[in-house]
């Protein structure tokens, strides 16, 4: 069965890149019009300039930082005078602040939980609100192994991932009645930037964990989430899918 999301808008925050820009270009392959969040104007404009040309959807980008209540009210009020509300959201957007737990400072976990929580619950109640009226919506907030496994240095970072899964739980029962799917994606390692600076002794270690013996693509997370906003996953909700080789 071919996916079609024809008139469809997506939001997807933190897409200029890896797993974001991935999510992006397979919901604008489905036929979303698509918007592009970033920190940087300029790249989110070039990135949907790029996914614009290659899939004949509209796709326009927006600085959006989600450290910054008033970037995320600013970005929105753009985003509405371009188009009439968002009908899919994707939460990807995070950051980490790696570092031992003694050694972390106030603002290492502030700032990640300011991101990668408030942002989210920020985005998610400015977006909802096409969502509530047409009784028709798709959440998908990307979560991490890590939020079930822990990880040394990454308290700060596995304890925003594991949140976003009582949010994800919790705003599924709420949001349900009016037809509003609320899911969460977690992936484990996968092929981006953030891995791509590691050492070959580092990746192969990580391997060795990973019963497929291999690093993800940033596609086979995106394939994922654009099952969850389709109608294939009409049933599905608070719900939560491991793509991570049988490492979790």
């Amino acid at each position: 069965m071919e996916i079609s999301l024809t008139g469809k808008v997506s939001l997807i925050t933190g897409s200029t890149r890896g797993i974001g820009r991935a999510i992006a270009e397979k919901l604008a392959q489905s036929g979303s019009s698509v918007v592009i969040t970033g920190t940087s104007r300029e790249k989110a404009e070039s990135v949907a300039k790029e996914i614009s040309e290659k899939y004949s959807v509209d796709a326009f980008g927006v600085e959006m930082n989600l450290l910054s209540e008033e970037s995320i009210k600013k970005a929105f009020e753009e985003i509405n005078q371009k188009v009439d509300g968002i009908d899919i959201l994707v939460n990807n957007a995070g950051i980490t602040r790696d570092k031992l737990f003694l050694r972390m400072s106030l603002q290492d976990w502030e700032e990640v939980i300011k991101v990668n929580l408030t942002g989210t619950f920020l985005v998610t109640q400015n977006a909802i609100k096409k969502m509530l009226k047409q009784r028709w919506g798709r959440i998908v907030n990307i979560s991490s192994v890590v939020g079930f496994t822990g990880n040394v240095g990454q308290t700060n970072y596995a304890t925003t991932k594991a949140g976003l899964v009582g949010f994800t739980k919790s705003l599924a029962k709420e949001l349900a009645p009016r037809n509003i799917l609320v899911n969460a994606v977690a992936p484990g390692f996968i092929e981006t930037d953030m891995t791509a600076v590691l050492s070959e002794e580092i990746k192969e270690n990580y391997k060795k964990q990973i019963p497929m013996g291999r690093f993800g693509s940033p596609e086979e997370v995106a394939n994922v989430v654009l099952f969850l906003v389709s109608d294939l996953a009409s049933y599905i909700t608070g719900e939560v899918i491991h793509v991570n080789g049988g490492m979790y």
